[in-house]
């Protein structure tokens, strides 16, 4: 049984075309047949103008549901924190509170450890999930 390498295994990559890029305006006169041909050969579409007429109320209808549910803010000044800044603000204050209450646990904890009494540090509980 041969055994088989790396280079046997591997797919054969085409190198990439050289020259310009070919366009419909740069390319051969068989294409701009083949082109025609097809588009004179291709049945025009034909749209029913009932079911045109039915989209067009189904859209309206859930453009005006989207209104409903999603209304437009009211004009906020310029100075005024728009909601993903308001929200980050209060993520950042909330970390900030959390970072404090951290920290004055570690300082008792600290303390603690020196006096010898760990048990009796206030606040020793469990501490909450921040996320």
């Amino acid at each position: 049984m041969p055994t088989l390498t790396p280079d046997d295994v591997a797919p054969e990559v085409p190198a990439p075309p050289t020259g310009p890029v070919r366009t419909r305006e740069t390319a051969c006169d068989g294409y701009r047949r083949a082109l025609a041909a097809h588009q004179e050969a291709a049945p025009p579409r034909r749209v029913d103008p009932g079911i045109a007429e039915a989209v067009e109320r189904q859209t309206r209808a859930m453009r005006e549901l989207s209104r409903r549910a999603f209304p437009e803010p009211e004009v906020v000044p310029d100075d005024a924190l728009a909601s993903i800044e308001l929200a980050h603000l209060r993520r950042r204050h909330k970390a900030d509170a959390t970072r404090a209450a951290a920290l004055r646990r570690a300082r008792e904890e600290r303390a603690g450890q020196k006096a010898g009494t760990v048990s009796a540090v206030p606040g020793s509980g469990p501490l909450q999930s921040t996320a």
